[in-house]
């Protein structure tokens, strides 16, 4: 799999991201409004997958220089993009992944130790950069398609690369950028957020991709889409993997989510206890009353 970036400026605070959530806005909040057909939705899905597919491997062969991949948490926009990027840096291409906390500094130095041509850089759960304006400037400066990508520090604050140089103060990008979030740039900057200019700005200088994944049908098309390969791999008979999807189906609303990791983990359970993992899911997985 391509390589984390471990280094100086990356690190993942659990309350500083619990406090982001409160300031930006993900997935436009899942609706119950039904207005297209389970045939409607399943093209839909496969279409967009498709592409995701598709521009996932342009941009990590250099053909693409930016692309913003948006879509709810836990349905295979991460898998998706991971598994070429693992196809991809068997060819030898030097690929970092950058998850969590993004400091300004942490940025820059990435993007400069992935700056030549056919360099790919993979932001995956990394959206508290949108909190800081340091870092959000320079990511729309590398996300640009433009020929010419320069990017600067003019800060006091000094970087070094690992071996100890000096980072320069500006340098030319030629890498690509492949951004997956949680965020729902379009709802953004149709509420007037206040990062809308910026995300504006991001769509205008990318390929921006939203998976438009919007409602409890979506959400529940795009499982029955994976759940069967999920199934074949880790050896669920038809019956069973039947019997998840029923129990989804009929629980949607309780489970604390509806992801495929909701499936990877009753998939868990029926293999600890086939006879009764119904009653272990609606106990452990089912969200709870909390009396306020």
């Amino acid at each position: 799999m391509p390589r984390g970036v471990p280094k100086n400026g990356f690190r993942k605070t659990k309350n500083y991201l619990a406090k982001q959530a409160t300031v930006l806005p993900t997935q436009t909040p899942i609706a119950q409004v039904v207005e297209e057909t389970i045939e409607q939705i399943q093209k839909k899905l496969a279409e967009r997958f498709a592409a995701l597919d598709t521009m996932a491997v342009a941009t990590l062969v250099g053909q693409n220089k930016s692309l913003i991949v948006s879509g709810p948490a836990g349905l295979g926009k991460s898998y998706t993009v991971m598994l070429r990027a693992e196809e991809h840096e068997n060819d030898g291409r030097k690929i970092a992944v950058v998850k969590g906390f993004v400091r300004p500094t942490g940025l820059y130095k990435v993007l400069f130790e992935h700056k030549e041509a056919g360099d790919v850089v993979i932001f995956d759960d990394a959206d508290s950069v949108f909190a800081d304006d340091i870092a959000l400037n320079l990511l729309k400066g590398a996300c640009d398609m433009t020929k010419k990508r320069t990017l600067s520090w003019r800060a006091e604050t000094k970087m070094e690369t690992d071996d100890g140089e000096q980072l320069p103060t500006q340098f030319e990008f030629n890498g690509s950028i492949i951004f997956i979030t949680n965020v729902d740039f379009d709802y953004c900057i149709a509420k007037g957020n206040t990062r809308a200019q910026h995300f504006q700005a991001m769509i205008s200088r990318s390929i921006y991709l939203d998976l438009m994944m919007k409602t409890t049908r979506d959400y529940l098309v795009r499982i029955e889409q994976v759940a069967p390969a999920m199934f074949a791999a880790e050896k669920v008979s038809e019956q069973d993997g039947n019997a998840i999807l029923s129990f989804i189906r009929s629980h949607h609303n309780n489970l604390r989510e509806l992801s495929l990791r909701m499936v990877l983990k009753l998939i868990n359970l029926q293999h600890i206890d086939r006879a009764n993992w119904q009653a272990l899911a609606r106990t452990t997985c089912f969200k709870s009353k909390v009396t306020i």
